[in-house]
């Protein structure tokens, strides 16, 4: 009976709380922009974000996937905001739509469809089903912003009011001369009905031409002067784990792309490594999204990174599934460990100063640790804590897993100490 009743009133909460954010949203004056998409939509979000905060007030929300999350910022945190820049992401299907119809975007971003979360989602045209909702869920006059080199995207162009990017010479907003080749970071021209810009970008490799022309786009679209879209994405940083590059002085360069590895992603980032003018070439492979039972894929992963580095190390409990040879093992070619604290100790021990390592994985094994143990004392190493922030967002990399209860127990009581002190005199 407890259980029920609990269910019940946490069912009435929730319907407080939609209430109290489409209230919020229909009394609010901030121009609202939603962005979906199979990849890139995190980085699309933030990087127009830091765009549009060169013309006016923005908030940027990242990661949203629950009815819950949004409500909770609609009803909180856009007060006052010329824009608010929102990630919608989709955990299932028809999970999209209900933060569509409550987000009721004045834009709509798609940046592509592809097979991902396969257990879900089984087949393409579901998932592009799934991202059509934020377009469909448009204001009225609202625009939709997508991606002309995607037919599962642009088919999703209807009556509403909408633009086109990518490389199709058909593209309202068309990029060409795409090139990086790291240390080298990418570059590229936008075509528009502006002219042509030159933009300089901190990314490491060209797959991020895509985030970079579809913020753009949105941008420009929303009147935002040419140069100051140029100046602001030459400015803005890779984010964590999403092709994060951190070079520790004396070290290896690292790029950490540790937050998802859907297939479709892999060879991407293997051509960012293959394209890159450094000497000595390392990947680090953890674990593939969707594909945990399969040996084909860990096999195929391994054939198409052997071919482009020196050594491939494969960590966690599908390290096995690499199908590398006797001889590929025997000479340190390939190696295969079991968690991330082993890795870290290989690399320790066999890392050349200013080799280049690519470490690619699904977030659960929190393989930034191998990187970040060259600029911060990790002490936290369990193999799979089950958190879905990063190390750096958790903040407990420095406590042993074993002890986060009771230090979290400990700096919440020393906060409330702290916040009512004045109660004690203090």
């Amino acid at each position: 009976m407890n259980a029920r009743l609990r269910k019940i009133r946490e069912n009435l909460w929730q319907r407080v709380r939609i209430y109290k954010a489409r209230y919020a949203r229909s009394k609010s004056k901030s121009i609202f922009i939603g962005v979906t998409g199979s990849s890139g939509k995190s980085t699309t979000t933030a990087l127009l974000g830091h765009i549009l905060a060169g013309h006016g007030s923005v908030h940027v929300q990242l990661l949203f996937h629950s009815l819950q999350m949004l409500s909770r910022m609609l009803s909180r945190r856009i007060s006052g905001v010329d824009y608010a820049v929102v990630e919608v992401s989709a955990s299932a299907i028809n999970s999209i739509r209900p933060m569509a119809e409550l987000l009721r975007p004045h834009v709509a971003v798609v940046t592509m469809v592809r097979l991902e979360h396969v257990s879900s989602f089984k087949t393409l045209e579901n998932v592009a089903r799934e991202k059509r909702a934020l377009v469909e869920a448009l204001e009225p006059g609202g625009l939709a912003v997508l991606n002309a080199d995607d037919p599962h995207v642009l088919a999703m162009a209807s009556a509403q009011r909408f633009v086109t990017f990518g490389e199709s010479d058909a593209a309202d907003y068309r990029i060409t001369d795409i090139s990086a080749a790291y240390p080298r970071t990418l570059g590229l021209k936008l075509h528009w009905r502006g002219g042509v810009l030159d933009l300089q970008t901190a990314f490491p490799g060209e797959h991020f031409s895509l985030p970079v022309v579809a913020a753009a786009a949105a941008a420009l679209e929303l009147g935002v002067p040419a140069q100051t879209v140029k100046d602001r994405i030459e400015t803005f940083q890779p984010l964590v784990n999403r092709c994060q590059v951190i070079s520790p002085e004396g070290g290896p360069h690292f790029i950490l792309d540790s937050v998802k590895a859907p297939w479709h992603s892999l060879p991407l980032a293997l051509d960012m490594i293959a394209k890159s003018t450094v000497g000595e070439k390392r990947i680090v492979l953890g674990q593939l999204s969707d594909f945990t039972d399969s040996t084909a894929k860990y096999a195929r992963a391994y054939k198409s990174a052997r071919e482009i580095a020196n050594r491939v190390i494969y960590v966690g409990e599908h390290a096995h599934r690499s199908k590398a040879s006797q001889t590929d093992r025997d000479t340190g070619r390939f190696v295969e460990l079991r968690t991330p604290k082993e890795v870290s100790d290989y690399i320790r021990r066999t890392a050349v100063p200013g080799e280049l390592i690519l470490v690619k994985s699904s977030s659960n094994l929190h393989l930034e640790r191998v990187a970040l143990s060259w600029t911060h004392d990790i002490k936290c190493w369990i193999a799979d804590c089950g958190k879905r922030d990063d190390c750096l967002a958790c903040g407990l990399y420095g406590v042993p897993f074993e002890e986060h209860r009771d230090f979290l127990a400990k700096r919440k009581l020393a906060r409330r100490r702290h916040r009512f002190g004045w109660l004690l005199g203090r």
